[in-house]
């Protein structure tokens, strides 16, 4: 295996804690890189997810980057041969490229937009998601825009606070929130953010909340969830694991919120007392404490809030009651 080789089968798995699609990945070694296949439809099918460097000198309790103590990394020039290789190649079909920050944020932030700048250059016309780093400068955030399909910038958790538990360097509000602002800005449909679940100890009341305001201040195209899972070698080794199931119930509330017109206060309803989801679909579980609803003269917002009927079932039953009452 070659340096190039060694380096992109150890950035591409230290890079696969950043999640591309809801759910999990598969993820199949090719030519010493892991590339994930999304099974979802309408995404990227061959997304390579790597690091340009996997060296970080931030805190972040929860993080695996921080375990890894070798200096490896891309420069731009290295990286783009070696991702246009397996691209003409036809392995990969997408790139999805972050960094640890082993130096000064500026210098990285350079070196991500100038990968994609020398991408888009030599012929690269893929999907290319470039990650944005907490503290990154506002012409950076501008020129990261300019050459990707997507950009985003990680919440992490919910609040200064929770923040404040598990990555001691970050400013929640300066690093974070503002540059979220910025990166909403420059790319308005085309930004994410994800949530790690469970490492902060925060309540799902505190992620509903969360997300109601990312919804109504920045409005990103999609908020991504992970569950936490401990490490060796981090402050955090010895933290419970997150249960896969509580994230896809983040995922359905999240869906609620964003496509179906529900309100952070509507779902918390199916919080129990401690402010936790059950494991169970929360649109099932508001429901319950329903009144029927008439199918004939129930308006859309009512038809949303009955579990299996989704905005364009809502629609098409509208369309069809005027046409002919249901019967039965």
């Amino acid at each position: 295996m070659s340096i190039v080789e060694q380096k992109l089968s150890s950035l591409t798995a230290a890079g696969q804690f950043d999640i591309c699609a809801p759910g999990e990945c598969i993820q199949v070694l090719s030519t010493a890189a892991h590339i994930t296949y999304n099974r979802r439809a309408g995404g990227c099918g061959r997304m390579l997810k790597v690091l340009l460097n996997g060296y970080c000198s931030y805190d972040c309790a929860y993080c695996s980057v921080r375990v890894n103590r070798e200096r490896l990394g891309f420069s731009p020039d290295e990286f783009a041969e070696a991702f246009l290789r397996l691209w003409h190649e036809d392995l990969v079909g997408g790139l999805f490229l972050s960094s640890g920050i082993p130096h000064d944020v500026d210098l990285v932030m350079h070196d991500l937009v100038e990968t994609g700048e020398i991408l888009r250059c030599r012929g690269y016309d893929g999907y290319l998601h470039l990650k944005i780093l907490p503290g990154a400068a506002r012409a950076d955030i501008h020129d990261a825009a300019r050459v990707a399909d997507r950009i985003s910038i990680n919440l992490e958790t919910t609040s200064s606070d929770r923040l404040g538990c598990i990555a001691g360097v970050k400013d929640y509000q300066q690093d974070i929130l503002k540059r979220q602002a910025w990166v909403a800005e420059e790319k308005p449909e085309g930004h994410t953010t994800q949530l790690v679940i469970g490492a902060a100890d925060e309540t799902d009341a505190e992620i509903l909340s969360c997300l109601a305001g990312q919804y109504r201040r920045v409005r990103p195209a999609r908020v991504y969830f992970s569950a936490f899972r401990s490490l060796p070698g981090t402050p955090l080794a010895e933290h419970p694991d997150t249960p896969a199931w509580r994230a896809r119930r983040c995922y359905q509330a999240d869906y609620l919120l964003r496509d179906y017109g529900f309100t952070a206060d509507e779902l918390k309803a199916s919080l129990d007392e401690d402010g936790f989801f059950e494991n169970r679909d929360p649109k099932e579980v508001i429901a319950a404490d329903m009144m029927p609803v008439n199918v004939n003269t129930a308006t859309k917002w009512d038809l949303l809030r009955v579990p299996g009927i989704g905005p364009k079932a809502a629609d098409r039953i509208i369309r069809l009651r005027k046409q002919r009452p249901f019967t039965g």
